[in-house]
């Protein structure tokens, strides 16, 4: 039996949504499709704060687009994890972010690991989610390459810089792990793992894996409190046709 996963890249970029959906599926095992879509509205990339709340109802739209497609869970392909508890709510099965994947991946694999993302402005959010999900204390470090999200496709000395802040994450910090905190990154987990000589995660092939297993162990997210159901409510203006409570969002959003 196929069972189907949703990978939701939460910008429009369509160019980073099919690398996204490379690396899912070559994480997946037999028997899982990866479909790897992005909202039709949004920003381009998700830099900020406000990047980031503007992404989410397009995030939404695609959840409610993949539960009615029969998916049996989802990815939230973005280090911010935006709109993951929302999302929650909203799904039957297990919708896991990449930047908890990652880090708890990490968790398993030495003693303190670094994250490396993109730009430092979105450091202190990487700190947050540590906290949130229970790691800050194996998160030695969080670095920035200053380098925006959609210039990871375009820059020629990307990856040269993305891998000597990895190694030095490993001489300065002694981390024996490093997380890539950005989706756009997915592709550049192997190369550095053998380039920096400790593990290098990317948290969509940890997030793809991580949803895959609890789909095999039959368990879905708990209906019982906070992650209920939306309570249907007239929404107005753009967001109307979010209310309702149901996650009967047209996928064209």
């Amino acid at each position: 039996m196929t069972v189907l996963m949703q990978v939701i890249n939460p910008n429009t970029s369509a160019s980073m949504t099919d690398l996204i959906g490379v690396s899912a599926r070559a994480a997946a095992g037999p028997g899982t499709e990866v479909v790897a879509v992005h909202p039709g509205m949004g920003p381009a990339s998700i830099e900020c704060h406000y990047d980031e709340a503007l992404a989410v109802p397009g995030l939404l739209a695609q959840v409610a687009a993949g539960e009615a497609a029969g998916a049996a869970g989802h990815v939230i392909a973005c280090f911010g994890d935006p709109g993951l508890d929302a999302a929650r709510e909203l799904a039957a099965g297990p919708v896991v972010g990449i930047a908890e994947a990652a880090m708890r991946t990490a968790t398993h694999l030495g003693r303190r690991f670094g994250v490396v993302t993109t730009l430092a402005r979105t450091t202190g959010r990487a700190w947050e989610l540590a906290t949130r999900y229970g790691v800050r204390e194996q998160c030695a470090t969080v670095r920035a390459v200053e380098i925006p999200v959609l210039e990871l496709e375009t820059d020629p000395a990307a990856r040269s810089r993305i891998a000597a802040e990895c190694a030095d994450v490993v001489a300065r910090d002694g981390c024996d792990a490093v997380v890539l905190g950005c989706a756009g990154m997915a592709d550049l987990a192997r190369e550095l793992t053998a380039r920096v000589g400790v593990p290098v995660v990317d948290g969509v092939a940890a997030a793809v894996v991580t949803v895959e297993g609890l789909v095999r162990l039959g368990l879905t997210t708990g209906k019982r409190g906070e992650y209920a159901p939306p309570v249907p409510k007239a929404y107005s203006g753009a967001l109307a046709r979010f209310g309702g409570g149901s996650p009967g969002v047209p996928q064209t959003v």
